[in-house]
């Protein structure tokens, strides 16, 4: 037994980047191939100075020239060599030379793989950090279909050799989380940080697929990712898979509504329907060109404590079959999300709020932590051609409705809303339906919640459709609580 001293905590103790490529080294079966291009041959470094690599690596490559990747992995449509459309040509070209040259009969025990990556460093100026793909194919029983995990990397640190490095060691924890913790998706992401901080590196995007992945839903992998704090935000799209957000954001004009959707009810689709109109009618908006968000905020998602991971799938569920493109964020004030958005586009942009959202972006409160305050908020917030579609407010109790004329910020606030008002950075939606403004999603949830009827009414058709038939937000489960209570 180990000695231990009076005192000693328990922890959990990290392999060392050489003990996880040794322990890969020295099993007979898992053998495959590296290729890694844009950064030299990082990860496979590490495995060949573990020791015993001549039991692991079929073949080591970079293909740099890009008239040599051309020739081995194809020419891709847009002419670009970091995407994830390239990295998947080299996994499946690497892995169908390791099928074709490693007979199986000769070794009915190996495991293959196939790790690639794909990558821009820093440039010379400084300027552009980089990216890149990363990915790796691979069995765990001999024969079978091949499990994938691909993940996309923005890199923040600001010399190459450094991004090298860190990439050479997200590279064996990748190998190892895949062979070593593929039951358990949640610790391989974490531990895709052991050995690197995560101000060195981001992972914006991952994909699990294969037998090995079978029960694992990506988007909430993707809120991993943001709850972990290895990105600031992640999308998905209507069919349910992630999104690289650069692919779908760059160059776009950008829509973005901001709320619960707990669940989507008939105001949340007006104030979609009303504000895309609006936006598309606008003079440098070109509606081919135009990417429309639904943002859900990880504050949001744990407004009632620890995150309900049931209850976000539900939201994401109800959004999706609506045709909605999902970003979940941790991103609490606005101007943080038009920052980001700003990484990719320079094209106008427009928020979509109601009434009280616009009373809090001029909160004073919000900003404290900022050295500017208020005017570096609003210096970033109200970038460039930024607009925002204010959805108006109707009191339960008088019937009176505010708009942007009649909204109260507070006092010292007053001149700088008329500043933004007057020039036309703030526009009211007008021709809103006001036959459903008195519909709130905490009140449609607690109908459900208590298994009312009459919440029906409230939502879009295909919404309710979905509650019932799925049984989201527990809706089967509470209807029969309520049956019974009642008798």
């Amino acid at each position: 037994m180990p000695i231990t001293i009076m005192g000693d905590k328990e922890f959990e103790n990290v392999p060392s980047i050489n003990s996880k490529a040794l322990r890969i080294n020295l099993n007979e079966n898992i053998y495959g191939t590296f290729s890694e291009i844009g950064a030299g041959q990082e990860t496979v470094r590490n495995f060949f100075r573990a020791g015993g690599a001549s039991g692991t690596i079929a073949k080591a490559m970079s293909a740099y020239d890009k008239d040599f990747s051309d020739a081995i992995y194809g020419v891709e449509n847009d002419r670009r060599y970091v995407t994830e459309a390239r990295l998947k040509k080299m996994l499946s070209h690497e892995t169908k030379l390791i099928e074709e040259r490693i007979s199986r009969e000769k070794h009915p025990n190996k495991l293959f793989f196939t790790y690639a990556n794909t990558v821009a460093t820093i440039d010379f100026a400084k300027k552009y950090k980089g990216h890149g793909w990363v990915g790796i194919r691979y069995q765990v029983e001999p024969g079978e279909d091949y499990n994938e995990i691909l993940l996309h990397v923005r890199f923040h640190e600001n010399d190459a050799r450094h991004q090298q490095n860190t990439l050479g060691i997200l590279g064996v924890n990748l190998i190892y989380g895949a062979y070593y913790k593929y039951d358990n998706p949640k610790k391989l992401l974490r531990y895709l940080y052991d050995h690197i901080d995560k101000d060195q590196i981001e992972i914006d995007t991952i994909n699990f697929s294969g037998p090995k992945f079978e029960k694992v839903d990506n988007r909430l992998m993707s809120l991993q990712l943001v709850k972990n704090g290895m990105t600031e935000a992640v999308m998905f799209g209507p069919d349910g898979n992630n999104v690289l957000p650069a692919k779908i954001l760059y160059k776009k004009n950008i829509l973005a509504l901001r709320g619960s959707f707990r669940p989507v009810t008939k105001v949340n689709m007006d104030m979609y329907e009303r504000s895309k109109e609006m936006f598309f009618s606008e003079t440098k908006v070109n509606k081919e060109n135009t990417e429309i968000i639904f943002e859900i905020t990880l504050s949001n998602l744990r407004a009632e404590g620890e995150i309900d991971e049931r209850d976000f799938m539900d939201r994401a569920e109800l959004l999706c079959s609506l045709g909605q493109t999902v970003m979940i964020s941790n991103f609490q004030e606005y101007y943080r999300v038009v920052e980001y958005f700003s990484r990719y586009s320079k094209q106008r942009m427009g928020l979509t709020m109601g009434v009280q959202n616009l009373v809090d972006v001029f909160d004073e409160k919000y900003y404290r932590h900022l050295s500017g305050g208020i005017l570096e908020a609003f210096g970033k917030l109200f970038f460039k051609d930024l607009k925002v579609y204010l959805y108006p407010l109707k009191d339960p109790e008088t019937g009176e409705i505010t708009t942007s004329e009649n909204v109260k910020v507070h006092p010292r606030m007053k001149e700088l809303y008329k500043f933004f008002k007057y020039n036309g950075r703030v526009e009211d939606i007008t021709n809103y339906n006001p036959d459903i403004m008195d519909i709130y999603s905490r009140e449609v949830l607690k109908m459900i919640s208590e298994g009312k009827d009459g919440w029906e009414d409230m939502l879009p058709e295909k919404t309710t459709k979905m509650i019932k038939e799925k049984n989201l937000f527990h809706y089967q489960e509470r209807k029969e609580k309520a049956k019974t209570e009642e008798v």
